[in-house]
């Protein structure tokens, strides 16, 4: 059986808990298709994950490869992904089994869609599952439709800059509250209004809006409430939102983790590929620095996303 290198924690802990190791490479389920890794990104359920706190990889899972999204070419699939061959450029968000820290991985095929043709590797490795977060979030739960008015909280991020764009692309007025340094950078994505959350109020700065799509929770959360038009939308990315609340507003309320969508990423890289969306990547690691990488992404208030490339591994 053919070896790979990937990135395994054996136990929970800090970033020191991954090891770079040799191991088998997986062998693709019907239902899945082995991608070649170029490039994976990095997420928050990363080191939730490394850490323990991600309900579902227990003890009993361990050890795991990280990684949950990539950007590569298709190997081999054992049933026919319609529209892509082996050999194709594709991007994918691998779901809940083992992860994109490694030279190859299994995933789903539903997940799999063709890399957009204007990015290169890396770059697409950073929007699988922050594009689907934002997408699925904003559209499939929120129902955000044309003219409609949106605030995001925690707007600069990865998930935030992709939803800030897919609303703006579909007629609706963005509001985004971020820190005050990343205001030129959302309004160059096409924010409508930028609120700094550290000198500015969003509850006086915000009002009736139609969508609130909340990536920070505790009290920003609950504070959202008093700008929410009855009849609207509290969707969360983090804490489950009040029901009673929801009630008392006639609003819907939801807290939501991401699905794979192949459907989905083609959209997304249909807008990709028309200039409807730009793709940021803070910062570029070797593979070799993986733990350098989960150390700047657990610092947070990254602008955009942080890629690791194994184009130099494969």
């Amino acid at each position: 059986m053919s070896r790979m290198q990937a990135y395994r924690i054996h136990r929970f802990g800090g970033p020191e808990v991954l090891q770079e190791e040799w191991i088998d490479v997986p062998e693709p389920a019907a239902s899945e298709g082995l991608i070649r890794v170029m490039a994976a990104s990095l997420n928050p359920v990363d080191f939730k994950t490394r850490e323990g706190k991600y309900p579902l990889v227990r003890a009993d899972r361990l050890p795991y490869v990280l990684g949950r999204d990539c950007a590569g070419v298709l190997e081999e699939t054992r049933q026919r992904l319609p529209g892509i061959e082996a050999g194709d450029a594709v991007y994918a968000f691998v779901g809940q089994g083992q992860g994109a820290y490694a030279q190859y991985v299994a995933v789903p095929l539903e997940g799999i869609a063709r890399k957009p043709l204007s990015l290169d590797f890396v770059t697409a490795a950073a929007v699988p599952l922050a594009g689907l977060t934002a997408w699925q979030g904003i559209f499939d739960h929120g129902g955000l439709k044309p003219g409609q008015r949106l605030l995001i909280h925690g707007a600069a991020g990865g998930v935030g800059h992709f939803a800030l764009q897919f609303a703006k692309a579909k007629g609706a007025e963005v509001l985004a509250t971020a820190s005050g340094e990343s205001a030129d950078f959302l309004r160059s994505l096409g924010a409508d209004r930028v609120i700094d959350y550290k000198t500015q109020d969003f509850e006086k700065e915000a009002r009736d809006v139609d969508v609130v799509f909340d990536l920070i929770g505790g009290e920003t959360q609950e504070r959202s409430w008093n700008v929410l038009k009855d009849g609207g939308a509290l969707i969360s990315t983090l804490n489950e939102p009040s029901q009673d609340r929801a009630k008392q507003k006639n609003a819907r309320a939801a807290r939501y983790t991401a699905r794979p969508d192949g459907r989905q990423l083609a959209q997304i890289a249909d807008l990709i590929d028309r200039e409807k969306v730009r793709v940021h990547v803070s910062r570029i690691f070797e593979f070799a620095q993986m733990e350098r990488a989960q150390r700047q992404l657990q610092e947070g208030h990254n602008r955009g996303k942080l890629v690791v490339t194994l184009s130099g591994r494969v």
